[in-house]
């Protein structure tokens, strides 16, 4: 069980919203995009300025980026805008903002940056098995238990907590250790289901 289980709920209730946002001419690409930038310019944010309150933005921006995600999946998938630049923009663009976000916390003292490193690594390896999922099986992986929208929940969780206990700020070693060894996990579940289907 992971948040991406409960997409189609959130997708319905982004539905009527999408639907303007097509009929304004908005695309797919544009929405990607959005997110990756905006993204990469609140992580820019939170390295140059490292104070613990401004991670209080995290979970507030991670849920809007949620809900981007889910729009330009909408966009693409019910408005026929899917295109391989688009599949291009959406892989790539994940993986870039998920690093433009939690590298920002390697700035803060107290916090091993080696640590936030491994796990924007591991982040990324996720993300390569679900695609690599795909191109063996047809069908993208989102297997947990920390995918991308749990790693959204996850961050902004430690965000929200820095900013509020900033004097336990030591803890987020341990937090980031826990989220290394569930990454692992969801690596090996990935790749796993790329081998349940039978390949010619």
């Amino acid at each position: 069980m992971t948040l991406y289980d409960i997409k189609p709920q959130f997708q319905k209730l982004l539905r009527p919203f999408v639907a303007r946002l097509y009929s304004r001419g908005v695309t797919a690409n544009q929405v990607t995009l959005l997110a990756m930038v905006s993204s990469l310019l609140l992580g820019g944010l939170l390295i140059c300025l490292p104070y613990t309150s401004l991670f209080a933005l995290l979970p507030v921006f991670l849920f809007f980026r949620m809900a981007l995600n889910a729009i330009d999946g909408m966009l693409a998938r019910e408005f026929n805008q899917q295109s391989v630049m688009g599949a291009v923009l959406n892989e790539v663009g994940d993986i870039v903002s998920d690093a433009g976000l939690y590298l920002a916390f390697a700035f803060l003292a107290g916090v091993s940056p080696v640590v936030v490193v491994l796990v924007v690594l591991l982040s990324w390896l996720t993300e390569f098995c679900g695609v690599l999922a795909q191109v063996l099986t047809g069908v993208r992986n989102y297997r947990g238990p920390l995918g991308k929208s749990d790693r959204a929940f996850f961050f902004g969780a430690i965000g929200l907590g820095v900013a509020i206990w900033p004097e336990y700020i030591q803890w987020v070693n341990y937090a980031l250790i826990l989220a290394a060894v569930l990454l692992v996990w969801t690596c090996i579940n990935r790749s796993r289901s790329a081998m349940e289907v039978p390949h010619a």
